[in-house]
């Protein structure tokens, strides 16, 4: 690496002079034909300060650590990544990142590895809403838990999560206002916290409608993936007094029903309107008829996260108590709801 002293001796200077200039405190101390020389050689040098070194003299390295689990593999989750990256930026602040790729026993080496170098604060990434098992790290080091909750109760971490209730409330609430008073719910119980959320949103929505719960409406797909909806969408569409409306649990959940509705001549939303939960990109803008669903907040979460370890940081927010954020997740309007047929 290009030193302070190689460039002290192509100029002919000595090497407390180029530091002057190089750090911009060399008006009224070198000459400004010296000081011109100086930069310029360093420029066609290709000199780059060192960083690292001068942010340990002043005991800051301006790192932010992230951990994640696949986060940085999944599409529609990396916008977490992109929002905790730019809130970062923004403040001077460099993101850096290890991604584990689910493999559970990287997680400390990742950890013990980002403390090495010398980051202010570790935010924990996870790939969908759950409790996590936290490694331990220096009570100096603030944490923050991103798109999960610490398992440990009383842990000092900051999370932020996603609304799941009231994102469900409010897609249901859409079909309620269609005109539905059938409405059935395809739910993922591998995704136990979501689930739990999504459904309690569900049925909150048809509490404040008036309407009476079918548990019978209420099925399950082993995965959140397009192939799973086909058994589930089969049990609620092939019924003769099949639903007029679907709340999936996920956007590919809802691709399957317009699948198996397509199979046996159903329109949507002519014949059946459809909610999904995600706003997964390629997938909800994708489908024909445009998918309506709510909207997961990934982007918005991250930067919440970067910026809260920026307040534990800056001792901002030294003395406040580990806070939960839900983060709001806004119905995103398309094409996939209509009135029912008939009014039924």
């Amino acid at each position: 690496m290009l030193t302070l002293r190689d460039i002290a001796g192509h100029v002919g200077v000595s090497i407390s002079t180029v530091s002057l200039v190089l750090n911009d405190r060399d008006e009224g101390r070198v000459n400004a034909d010296t000081a011109a020389r100086i930069r310029r050689t360093a420029s066609e040098l290709g000199y780059v300060p060192n960083q690292l070194a001068r942010s340990l003299k002043k005991g800051q390295t301006h790192t932010i650590g992230l951990v994640s689990d696949r986060v940085a593999t999944v599409p529609f989750s990396g916008h977490m990544l992109a929002g905790a990256q730019q809130a970062a930026w923004d403040e001077g602040y460099l993101l850096l990142l290890i991604d584990t790729a689910g493999n559970d026993e990287l997680q400390r080496p990742a950890v013990r590895s980002l403390l090495q170098r010398n980051i202010e604060a570790l935010v924990f990434a996870t790939t969908y809403h759950r409790l996590v098992d936290l490694p331990e790290v220096p009570r100096s080091v603030p944490v923050v838990v991103l798109d999960g909750r610490p398992s440990d109760p009383a842990s000092r971490a900051d999370f932020v999560v996603p609304d799941e209730a009231a994102g469900a409330r409010a897609g249901v609430a859409r079909l309620v206002a269609a005109g539905h008073r059938r409405i059935g719910f395809c739910t993922v119980p591998s995704y136990p916290v979501a689930a739990r959320l999504r459904r309690q949103g569900y049925e909150e929505a048809l509490r404040a409608a008036g309407l009476t719960l079918d548990p019978t409406l209420v099925v399950e797909a082993e995965d959140a993936d397009t192939r799973a909806a086909d058994a589930p969408a089969g049990r609620l569409l092939d019924r003769p007094d099949r639903p007029t409306a679907v709340f999936c649990f996920g956007d590919q959940i809802a691709m399957g029903f317009y699948q198996a509705a397509r199979a046996r001549g159903l329109d949507v939303p002519r014949d059946l309107s459809v909610v999904g939960f995600d706003n997964q990109e390629y997938v909800a803008d994708a489908l024909s008829p445009g998918l309506t669903t709510v909207q997961l907040p990934h982007g918005a979460m991250g930067a919440w996260a970067a910026h809260r370890a920026l307040r534990r940081i800056t001792g901002a927010a030294a003395d406040e108590p580990p806070e939960g954020h839900l983060m709001p997740c806004p119905l995103v309007e398309r094409d996939s709801v209509a009135p029912p047929r008939g009014g039924r």
